[in-house]
C-alpha cells in the first residue's frame, strides 16, 4: 500500500513538473515532430522552362518583361536612399538606390495590410483582399498552443484575447487564396508571357487549387521553410530575440523548398542567394521572349540568420543582432543587384519593368528599435511603421529616371500598372482597386490616385481619406486615433477629441467600405496586444499606448 502511494506522489509529481514545463517541452520536440511529419529531401537541381521555338514572335519579342522583386518585413529605415540606412545610417544598400535612381521612388507607398499574406494576396489581385475574404494571415497550426502556453510562462503587458471555438477548429497554413481570383499573373500568362515564382508565396501553396502553378506561373520553386541556412551550418551566423514569434518560427523552421509541387528539398546555398540564382536562370533561359518573374524573398524575416562572410564584413556593427539584420538587408541588396546586372548583360534592362517593395513594415518582435525610423509603430499595426513601406519602379524604356513620387500609391495599383504596360486586357467584370500608376509618374496625370485608401482586419480598421488617417480598434474595448498626415506625418498627435466632425465623417466612409467586403474565409483566432513606440522585448509602462492585431 505505502509503494502505490509512493508511486502515486511520483506520478502525480511528474505529470506536475511536466506540466509546468509544457512550453519548454513543446518548444524542444517541435523541431524532431516538423522533421519527422514532413521529412527533406537532399538538394536537387532546378529545371526551368526555356524558350526553343524557332519562330520568333516579333510582336511578343516587343513587349516588356516584368520583375516583381517583394521583401518580406523590410523596414523603411532599412534602405539608405530613404532615411539613412539601418545601423544608424551606416549601412548601404546601392544596388535597391540604383534601382530607384534609374525610375521612381515613391515616398508615400502603403501596403495593403499590416501583416504578410494579406498584401501578397492584393499585390496578385490589385483587390483588397478583403473582397474575398482574404483578411487573417494563415500561420502553423501550432501556433495557437504556443502562443497559450507562451502567454501562461510569460504574460505579455496586456492580456492576450483567443476565441477558444476557433482554435479548436483551426487550419492552418493549408488556408488560400480562392482559386477563383484573377492573379496578374494569370492575364500576363493569357498575354503570352511565361510565369515563374521564386520565393515565399503565402497564399496557400498546400492543397491543389491555391497553389502558384495554380494561379497563373508556369513554373514555381516554393519556400517550404523558414530557415536561411540550418541553424548549425559553419556559414550561418544566427540571432534569435526573446518573443512569441520568435519561438514559434524557430521551433518549426525547416530548411527546405519545393519546385513545381515536389517534396521539399534543401535548397542550394544561403536562400536569399540560392532565389537569386535561380532568378538569373528563369532571366538567361527566357531572354527571347517575354517572362514575369515574381521574386518573394524571405528576406529579411526572422529567423534572423545571415552569412558568416556578411557578418564578417559588417564589424563596425557592434549590437549583434543589428549586424546579423543588416548582413541580411546587405545580401537582400545583393540580390538587386546581381538581377539588375544579369539583364543588363542580356540586354533586357531597359524594357524590363521592375517594381521593388516590401509586404509590411519592420516587425517589433526582433527588438530592434528603428527600422521603420522615423515612423511610429510596426508590422502588425496600422500606425505608418507597419504600412509605409519602401516602393520603387524601374522600366528606363518607359519611366523617367530619378523621379520623385509624393502622392499616396497601394500594393493594389501593382496589378493595373503591370497590366498596362505589358498590353494585357483585365476582365470587364473584374472590380479593381488598384488604378495604373503610369500617367502619374510621368506626369500625364496631376490628380491624386487615391483619395481615400481602406484596411482592415477584424477589429483593427483604419482609413486614410486625403490627409486625414482614422485608426480604430474594438479588441478588446474600442479605441481611436485620428491623424493630420499633411502637418503631423509621424503621428505624434492624437487629434480624435478636436475634430468630431472629422471622426464622423471617416467612420462613415470606413463603414460603407466595411459593408463592401466579404466574411473571412476563416475567423481570427487570437488577438495580441502590440505596443507602438517599443519593441517587445522593451519594458513595459504604464502610458505605452498599444493596439491588438487579430489573426
Amino acid at each position: 500500500m505505502k509503494k502505490l502511494i509512493i508511486s502515486g506522489f511520483l506520478l502525480v509529481g511528474i505529470g506536475s513538473t511536466i506540466w509546468f514545463y509544457k512550453y519548454e517541452i513543446l518548444i524542444a520536440s517541435l523541431p524532431t515532430i516538423v522533421n519527422i511529419s514532413n521529412p527533406v529531401e537532399e538538394n536537387k537541381s532546378i529545371y526551368w522552362s526555356k524558350d526553343t521555338s524557332l519562330n520568333k514572335n516579333l510582336e511578343l519579342q516587343k513587349k516588356p518583361n516584368v520583375i516583381i522583386i517583394l521583401a518580406d518585413d523590410l523596414g523603411f529605415n532599412d534602405i539608405s536612399l530613404y532615411n539613412g540606412g539601418a545601423a544608424d545610417g551606416t549601412l548601404m544598400t546601392p544596388n535597391i538606390d540604383e534601382l530607384a535612381n534609374t525610375g521612381v521612388r515613391f515616398d508615400k507607398g502603403y501596403a495593403a495590410n499590416a501583416v504578410c499574406a494579406p498584401s501578397r494576396a492584393s499585390i496578385m489581385t490589385g483587390r483588397y483582399s478583403t473582397r474575398f475574404g482574404y483578411e487573417f494571415t494563415p500561420f502553423m497550426k501550432q501556433g495557437p498552443t504556443i502562443w497559450k502556453w507562451r502567454s501562461e510562462k510569460k504574460p505579455s503587458f496586456m492580456p492576450n484575447v483567443y476565441d477558444e471555438k476557433s482554435i479548436s477548429n483551426f487550419t492552418g497554413l493549408i488556408n488560400g487564396m480562392p482559386s477563383s481570383e484573377v492573379t496578374i499573373a494569370e492575364i500576363l500568362k493569357d498575354g503570352g508571357y511565361y510565369t515563374a515564382h521564386i520565393g515565399k508565396w503565402h497564399l496557400g501553396g498546400y492543397v491543389e487549387g491555391s497553389r502558384p502553378t495554380d494561379q497563373g506561373f508556369d513554373d514555381s520553386l516554393m519556400l517550404t521553410g523558414s530557415s536561411y541556412l540550418p541553424k548549425n551550418d559553419p556559414n550561418v551566423i544566427n540571432a534569435k530575440v526573446d518573443s512569441g514569434v520568435e519561438d514559434m518560427v524557430w521551433a518549426t523552421s525547416q530548411f527546405s523548398a519545393s519546385f513545381n509541387n515536389s517534396d521539399p528539398f534543401e535548397p542550394g546555398g544561403y536562400l536569399t542567394d540560392y532565389y537569386t540564382d535561380e532568378a538569373v536562370k528563369v532571366i538567361e533561359n527566357n531572354k527571347n521572349r517575354p517572362f514575369f518573374l515574381y521574386l518573394g524573398h524571405w528576406a529579411v524575416h526572422n529567423p534572423l540568420q545571415s552569412l558568416k562572410d556578411d557578418y564578417d564584413n559588417h564589424d563596425h556593427i557592434k549590437d549583434h543582432n543589428t549586424r546579423v539584420y543588416a548582413s541580411m538587408i546587405t545580401a537582400l541588396d545583393r540580390s538587386v543587384g546581381k538581377i539588375i546586372q544579369t539583364l543588363k548583360d542580356n540586354g533586357l534592362y531597359e524594357n524590363t519593368l521592375i517594381v521593388f517593395t516590401s509586404d509590411n513594415g519592420g516587425a517589433g518582435y526582433l527588438g530592434l528599435p528603428d527600422i521603420n525610423k522615423p515612423f511610429r509603430g510596426w508590422k502588425l499595426t496600422h500606425f505608418e511603421g507597419g504600412m509605409h513601406i519602401p516602393f520603387i519602379m524601374s522600366w528606363p524604356k518607359g519611366i523617367k529616371e530619378n523621379s520623385i513620387y509624393t502622392k499616396n500609391i497601394h500594393h493594389n495599383d501593382i496589378f493595373p500598372t503591370i497590366a498596362n504596360v505589358a498590353g494585357v486586357t483585365i476582365p470587364n467584370n473584374l472590380k479593381i482597386d488598384g488604378i495604373n500608376l503610369l500617367p502619374y509618374i510621368n506626369g500625364i496625370n496631376l490628380n491624386n490616385p487615391h483619395e481615400t485608401l481602406y484596411w482592415k482586419e477584424g477589429d483593427l480598421q483604419t482609413i486614410i481619406h486625403k490627409n486625414m488617417k482614422l485608426i480604430r480598434s474594438n479588441t478588446p474595448v474600442y479605441r481611436d486615433w485620428l491623424f493630420d498626415l499633411e502637418k503631423d506625418p509621424y503621428e505624434q498627435i492624437n487629434i480624435n477629441k478636436e475634430y468630431p466632425k472629422v471622426i464622423a465623417q471617416l467612420n462613415s466612409l470606413l463603414d460603407i467600405h466595411i459593408s463592401e467586403q466579404v466574411k473571412p474565409l476563416w475567423p481570427s483566432v487570437v488577438s495580441t496586444p502590440i505596443r507602438i513606440d517599443k519593441t517587445e522585448i522593451d519594458k513595459y509602462d504604464e502610458d505605452d499606448e498599444y493596439t491588438y492585431w487579430p489573426n
